[in-house]
């Protein structure tokens, strides 16, 4: 099981235990479902949810507010290559290898080198550091630089 922190508009705000592999929708349903001003067009409805990351149901056209804690929120189109969606930051000082992979261009070999440079070099600095990590060029450094966040 894991649990995620479901805030915004859903009827039960608050956290939720899912299974390890449930999916955001799975969550939004733990917390009662969303309510009818929700965006769900806004989520990724189907990506899987990381153990302790918040979850925030917008209402359209609503900015998303930073989340405490090590994973960033669960807002935008998610998974597959964008990171998260508008607004939404994954934190490489603290992400899992699950966050980083979700970013375009990170496939899991690619975030495994990042966790590997953390471990020995301990936090970024400044996220033009990410270069200095083997696979990531200044294209793709280019890329990541406004998805993430220190």
């Amino acid at each position: 099981m894991v649990r995620v922190h479901v805030v915004g508009q859903v009827k039960r705000p608050g956290v939720v235990e899912v299974p390890a592999g449930a999916r955001i929708l799975d969550a939004i349903e733990a917390a009662g479902g969303a309510t009818s001003k929700a965006d769900l067009d806004a989520i990724n409805l189907a990506r899987a949810v990381v153990d302790g990351e918040q979850i925030q149901v917008l209402r359209p056209g609503e900015s998303p507010t930073p989340a405490s804690g090590p994973a960033a929120p669960a807002t935008g189109s998610g998974s597959g290559g964008t990171g998260g969606g508008p607004g939404v930051k994954v934190p490489i000082n603290t992400a899992d290898l699950a966050q980083l992979d979700t970013l375009p261009g990170v496939g899991p070999v690619l975030a495994q080198r990042i966790l590997d440079w953390r471990s020995q070099h301990g936090a970024f600095a400044s996220i033009d550091q990410l270069g200095e990590v083997s696979g990531i060029g200044e294209k793709l450094l280019a890329n990541l630089t406004p998805l993430v966040t220190l």
